[in-house]
């Protein structure tokens, strides 16, 4: 065959196809989704994520120390409330004393250099499990967002580099700026969940934090998966708010958006694999119906790919073992 053109001689073995690969993944691309519990020496697996684990605050100083052994050097703190210290206003989030303030405070003091994103919203906290304050059935946009503001700045007092307001109030993101910048915290960055949509593959996240919601969905508020320009206009009005950092979650079944979103600002897009994502690849790697690490490598490599800076994911630790 007479051919101009043959393609292949770049894929010809792996040094020449890595020198030639336009996509690169490191640790530095790296969040680290932590789930927090009361108590004392409890590490509990989750069951619906095989292999992640709720900690005591006393179990962190080991995880945090081997994360940073492996490079990773990001934490996103969630917390996973008791039942009796849930209500309908938030008000355990707004504890100086509450879990999530203790959280930052102690990784700070274990490693200042760590990076501590917390996760701001209602839901951890709402006898109703969901992300806003419930009037009757339906979730309030502007109380919940004076709470938000609130609690944001709980946890920059406590030390944390980011706040990362994930409900979808509208608003939320100028308020949470401006409540910090007014108490002198503006060194404390925003990563903004932009474009968080309704979506089935929150499910084991749910079980994690005993979060799901107590009546109805959260459509009302999370966006609607048929939709991808509301995300570029959620997305660029929580830039003009003031967000550091913008999220698209989730990551798998969003490549498109990723994508669209990073072709339009000028901040870093971060995006996040979330817990159904990794769950469905544990899952089909038990029963043997793929390779648990390559399936691992293509998923972050695509979402990557599409465009994301940062990721969020369960998969970081096994990602930076196996580099």
């Amino acid at each position: 065959m007479e051919l101009n053109k043959r393609y292949r001689r770049l894929r010809s073995n792996s040094i020449v196809r890595n020198m030639v690969a336009e996509t690169s993944l490191t640790t530095d691309n790296f969040i680290v989704p932590l789930f927090i519990i009361e108590g004392t020496n409890k590490k509990e697996e989750i069951s619906s994520m095989p292999g992640y684990f709720r900690f005591s605050l006393d179990l962190l100083k080991t995880e945090i120390k081997e994360l940073k052994r492996l490079g990773l050097n990001s934490v996103l703190l969630f917390v996973k409330v008791p039942d009796s210290l849930k209500d309908n206003e938030g008000k355990e989030a707004l504890n100086p004393q509450g879990l999530m303030q203790r959280a930052v405070r102690f990784i700070k003091d274990i490693d200042p250099e760590m990076i501590v994103m917390t996760d701001v919203a209602l839901d951890p906290y709402s006898s109703y499990g969901h992300d806003g304050i419930v009037s009757g059935q339906e979730i309030v946009n502007d109380a919940t967002v004076e709470v938000l503001a609130a609690i944001s700045l709980t946890h920059g007092q406590a030390g944390a580099d980011f706040v990362a307001p994930s409900d979808m109030m509208d608003g939320r993101v100028k308020a949470i700026r401006a409540k910090l910048d007014g108490a002198g915290f503006t060194k404390t960055g925003i990563l903004s969940y932009s474009a968080k949509y309704a979506s089935s593959f929150y499910g084991p996240f749910r079980d994690a934090l005993d979060s799901a919601p107590g009546f109805g969905d959260k459509k009302t508020y999370q966006m609607d998966f048929r939709n991808s320009t509301e995300a570029l206009k959620e997305t660029l009005l929580d830039i003009e708010e003031g967000a550091d950092i913008v999220m698209v979650k989730p990551a798998g079944a969003y490549l498109d958006i990723i994508r669209r979103v990073k072709e339009s600002v000028q901040v870093p897009v971060a995006a996040y694999q979330v817990s159904g994502e990794y769950a469905m690849i544990k899952a089909a790697a038990a029963n043997g119906w793929l390779d648990e690490k390559s399936a691992m490598i293509e998923s972050l490599t695509a979402i990557r790919r599409a465009g994301a800076d940062i990721i969020v994911s369960y998969f970081a630790k096994d990602f930076a073992k196996l580099v």
